[in-house]
C-alpha cells in the first residue's frame, strides 16, 4: 500500500452511517476506551460533533481543525483513526489531489451485550483492565430480569391504537455496525520469506488462511516470529498447513506460558441471555446451573472435580471460539451428549449436534433444552421405537422427566450433582 502522509491542509468530510445514542457514548468510554485509548475516543466524538444539525454529513474541514480541538499532532490523530478503524467504529476513504481529501464514515459501537459476547473484544478488555475491574464493569451492565410468568401482557398494537393515514413515509436511518476489524501486527512477508522455497505451496496463504493465522495469533497472544515457528512445524507433506496442528501447537504454547487456556472457556452466560430470576422449579434451578457455570467448570464437575482431558478442552475451545456458541448452550450440549452417548464426548458426535444448534441460532439454555427435546422426539417418531422408549436415556431436564413428582434414585443423584455447587 502506498505510504500516505497526512498534512494539516488535507480536507475531510464526515458521513454518518448510523445512530449514536447516549448509551453508545457511555459504552465508548467504559468498553472501548480501555482498548483503543482516550485519544481515539476523543477523535470519534469530535468527528461526530462536526456533523450538521441533522447528523447526516459535515461540511468540509481541514485536519488543522482537528489538531486545534484535540490539542495533538497529526501522528496521534492518524494512530487514533487507525484504532477506530480496527474496532469497527470507522471507515476511511482517501483521494489524492493538490489538496488530499478524506471521507470518514462513522459507525455505532456494539451494545454492552454484543461487546461482552464478542470473542475478541471481550478478551482484550479483560486483559487490559484485569479481572477485578472487568467483573465490576459487567455488574454495571447487568440486565434487570423480572419473572413475568404470573403476569398477562396487555400491550396494545399499533393498529389498535392509531388509524392509518395517507401521510408519506420518510426513510429512517438505521443503526449500522461494522464487522470487527482485527488490527494485526503479523508480518506475512516475513512468514513467507522464512519458509524455504519448494516446501510450501505459494497459494496456501490465501485470505481465509491469513484470517485464521491472525485470529490464532490474537487469541493466543503470538507475535510474528512465534507464529512463524508454529506454522513451520505445522506444514504437511503436501505443502499445506495442518490447521488442527497449528491450533494445537498454539494452544500448548499458550498453556505452557500462562497455565490456562484463553478466558473464553471460563466465561459464564452473558447476563442479557439469562432467564429472569425467581423460577424455583426443578427445571428453573437446572437452567440456573447451566447459566451460572462456565463450560470448563461444568465439564470439571462431570469429572467429579478432576481436570478435563486435553482432548475435551480442545472440544470446548472449538465450540466456544470456532462456533461461537454461548456458554450455557455449550453446557446443555455437554449434558445432553454425555447422557445420550453413554457418558462419552465423541468429537464427531458433538460437532454434528453443535453445528445443527449453531444453524438453529440457539442462544439460551432454555432454547437449547427445548430444541434438544424436540429433536429427540422427532428421532423417536422417525424410527418408530415406541416399544423401546423407556430404554432410551435422556437428560433429567426433559419435560417428561422433570415434571414428575417423584424421581428415581439415579435421577435424584443427577439432580444433586447439578445443584450442589449452587447452594
Amino acid at each position: 500500500m502506498k505510504l500516505i502522509t497526512l498534512l494539516p491542509a488535507d480536507k475531510y468530510v464526515v458521513i454518518n452511517k448510523t445512530i449514536l445514542t447516549e448509551i453508545d457514548k457511555k459504552n465508548l468510554i467504559n468498553l472501548y476506551e480501555p482498548i483503543i485509548g482516550f485519544s481515539a475516543v476523543s477523535l470519534y466524538l469530535t468527528l461526530w460533533s462536526d456533523l450538521d444539525r441533522l447528523e447526516i454529513m459535515s461540511k468540509d474541514f481541514n485536519h488543522h481543525h482537528l489538531m486545534s480541538i484535540l490539542k495533538c499532532d497529526l501522528e496521534t490523530i492518524k494512530l487514533s483513526r487507525e484504532a477506530l478503524e480496527a474496532v469497527g467504529l470507522m471507515k476511511t476513504y482517501y483521494k489524492e489531489g493538490d489538496i488530499n481529501s478524506y471521507v470518514y464514515e462513522l459507525y455505532s459501537p456494539l451494545s454492552a451485550g454484543e461487546f461482552f459476547n464478542n470473542p475478541i473484544l471481550n478478551i482484550v478488555l479483560y486483559n487490559n483492565i484485569g479481572e477485578i475491574e472487568y467483573n465490576e464493569l459487567k455488574k454495571i451492565y447487568k440486565k434487570v430480569n423480572i419473572d413475568l410468568k404470573d403476569y398477562q401482557e396487555i400491550t396494545k398494537t399499533l393498529n389498535e391504537t392509531f388509524e392509518s393515514t395517507n401521510i408519506g413515509v420518510v426513510e429512517a436511518r438505521e443503526r449500522e455496525i461494522l464487522p470487527l476489524n482485527i488490527k494485526s501486527d503479523i508480518d506475512f512477508d516475513l512468514i513467507i520469506s522464512s519458509i524455504p522455497k519448494g516446501i510450501i505451496n505459494d497459494k496456501i496463504f490465501n485470505k481465509k488462511m491469513r484470517e485464521l493465522i491472525v485470529n490464532i495469533a490474537f487469541i493466543y497472544n503470538l507475535d510474528t516470529l512465534k507464529i512463524t515457528e508454529l506454522i513451520r512445524a505445522s506444514i504437511n507433506d503436501k505443502g499445506g498447513i495442518d490447521k488442527e496442528l497449528l491450533r494445537k501447537s498454539a494452544r500448548k504454547y499458550y498453556q505452557f506460558n500462562n497455565g490456562t487456556l484463553p478466558t473464553l472457556i471460563y466465561r459464564t452466560q452473558p447476563e442479557y441471555l439469562r432467564k429472569p430470576m425467581g423460577d424455583s422449579s426443578k427445571k428453573g434451578r437446572i437452567i440456573a446451573v447451566f447459566e451460572n457455570t462456565s463450560p470448563y467448570d461444568f465439564l470439571k464437575n462431570k469429572y467429579s472435580g478432576a481436570n478435563p482431558t486435553p482432548r475435551d478442552l480442545k472440544l470446548l475451545e472449538f465450540l466456544i471460539i470456532d462456533l461461537e456458541l454461548q456458554p450455557a448452550v455449550v453446557n446443555v450440549l455437554i449434558d445432553y451428549v454425555l447422557k445420550k452417548n453413554n457418558n462419552k464426548l465423541t468429537s464427531s458426535y458433538v460437532e454434528t449436534i453443535a453445528g445443527q444448534w449453531k444453524r438453529a441460532g440457539l442462544k439460551t439454555a432454555q432454547e437449547a433444552m427445548e430444541f434438544a427435546e424436540k429433536e429427540h422426539k422427532k428421532m423417536l417418531k422417525k424410527k418408530d421405537v415406541k416399544n423401546s422408549v423407556k430404554e432410551v436415556k435422556v437428560p433429567i431436564w426433559f419435560d417428561k422427566e422433570i415434571e414428575k413428582e417423584e424421581v428415581s434414585a439415579e435421577e435424584a443423584q443427577e439432580l444433586e450433582e447439578l445443584f450442589k455447587e449452587f447452594r
